[in-house]
């Protein structure tokens, strides 16, 4: 059962309204199991409108309309529904007594307009949950059993949640006679490219298309999530949610043994949750120093519930004679990873943490120091180890930041993997 999405609205094309819906409801479908190859907007113009219905119909099994059902004058979803299907609209007084009883229990009166929302195609039904004005509307095209279906929702999300999920979804697996779920599981990484994740991964992609090039199962894609990194989905198709997840249970240890350490959470784990699960594993805390990220790591770290059990506090650091005064830094050039390595000690000196964490660098050219802009430099240090690197960060001014920021903290996370605090 392939099932396309048609949000209607001129307000999607300029931008004014973000389409949440479309992706809401590609969620859902693929939680039921079913296929959705195709996401489209198109502005409230009948022409348009109708051209992109026939579109999806021929190449889907069952389309659901977003938007388009109000009272208004360009509100014309339900008639370019009966254009498509080849029949007229009628009046479904059921619908029209539904609406005035509405108005009336709010105190006022219904507008005339109104009465457009009851007008119904020929051969379609209403859906049973209206929490608002606009009915939904389960309108076949073309014969039972084997005919296609359009469902017009509102582009309110409350109200099209409740129909969605209370009537569209359950009629599609009805529809579709092959019961199915479709699980994802996301393994996070950073470190690499998205051009060296792909090449690592290429000989498994090829493996599980097969010969025919087609689509296997589980099937693997990529996420490019800027500042949170570079995402490989794995998604598997199966009859039951156990037998989905065992899927995934069996891909899972294969995609690491090729990409190896890069991997650093799973679906909705960040970098800074793990960092802390590890520091509260170990028994161990943390102070960070920050130059360039201006609080940025100590506010990602305090952002985890728990955070208070491991983080110990931080210093902003953003001047040299803060660096030299408090962090013990030696005078001179501070975007050296010795100026980092010293940082770093000497926050956790000051704070009394077992591990100390520094950022130092050029986020603008008035910092440089002779160093190219995106120049960082970066530290781990505790009593009798420590870590440092210096690396080049791409982007804008908080880009570099935010890059340095989970940089640093996949640089603590490989050394407490490692061993090297215990």
């Amino acid at each position: 059962m392939k099932v396309e999405v048609v949000a209607i609205g001129t307000e999607l094309l300029l931008g004014q309204i973000v389409d949440t819906n479309s992706s809401w409801i590609g969620e859902q479908l693929a939680l039921a199991g079913l296929d959705s190859h195709y996401q489209t907007k198109v502005g409230d113009n009948p022409a348009r409108m109708e051209e992109v219905l026939r579109l999806a119909l021929s190449r889907s099994d069952a389309v659901i309309c977003c938007g388009g059902l109000g009272p208004t004058q360009d509100d014309v979803t339900r008639e370019v529904i009966a254009t498509v299907m080849g029949v007229e609209l009628v009046r479904d007084d059921a619908v029209a007594a539904r609406i005035e009883t509405m108005f009336a229990s709010r105190g006022r009166t219904m507008p005339a307009n109104n009465l457009r929302q009851a007008m119904v195609p020929v051969g379609a039904s209403t859906i049973p949950q209206q929490p608002g004005t606009a009915p939904g509307l389960i309108c076949p095209v073309g014969p039972a059993p084997n005919g296609q279906v359009i469902y017009a929702v509102p582009g309110v999300p409350y109200e099209m949640k409740e129909m969605v999920e209370g009537t569209v979804i359950p009629d599609l697996i009805a529809r579709s006679g092959e019961p199915a779920v479709i699980r994802s599981r996301v393994l996070r990484t950073w470190g690499t490219s998205e051009s060296g994740l792909a090449e690592q991964l290429a000989g498994r992609i090829a493996e599980l298309d097969g010969d025919d090039g087609g689509a296997g199962n589980p099937t693997l894609a990529f996420l490019a999530s800027g500042v949170e990194g570079l995402k490989v989905r794995i998604t598997a198709k199966a009859p039951t949610e156990d037998e989905a997840i065992a899927v995934l249970d069996a891909e899972e240890p294969i995609i690491r043994s090729l990409v190896g350490d890069i991997v650093f959470g799973v679906d909705d784990q960040n970098m800074e949750a793990v960092i802390v699960s590890l520091l509260a594993e170990r028994e161990l805390t943390v102070a960070v120093a920050e130059s360039l990220t201006g609080g940025y790591v100590a506010g990602r770290i305090c952002a985890v519930p728990g955070a208070s059990n491991v983080f110990r506090g931080g210093v902003v650091a953003y001047q040299r004679d803060i660096k030299v005064g408090l962090l013990d830094v030696e005078d001179g050039p501070v975007i050296t990873e010795g100026a980092a390595l010293a940082m770093a000690h000497g926050v956790r000196r000051l704070l009394k943490a077992d591990i100390g964490l520094a950022t130092t660098g050029v986020a603008g050219p008035d910092e440089a120091e002779g160093q190219p802009v995106g120049t960082v430099c970066l530290a781990v240090a505790g009593d009798e180890a420590e870590r440092s690197a210096t690396v080049r960060l791409p982007g804008d001014r908080e880009r570099i930041r935010q890059f340095s920021t989970i940089t640093l903290l996949d640089l603590l996370r490989r050394a407490l993997l490692e061993g090297r605090f215990d």
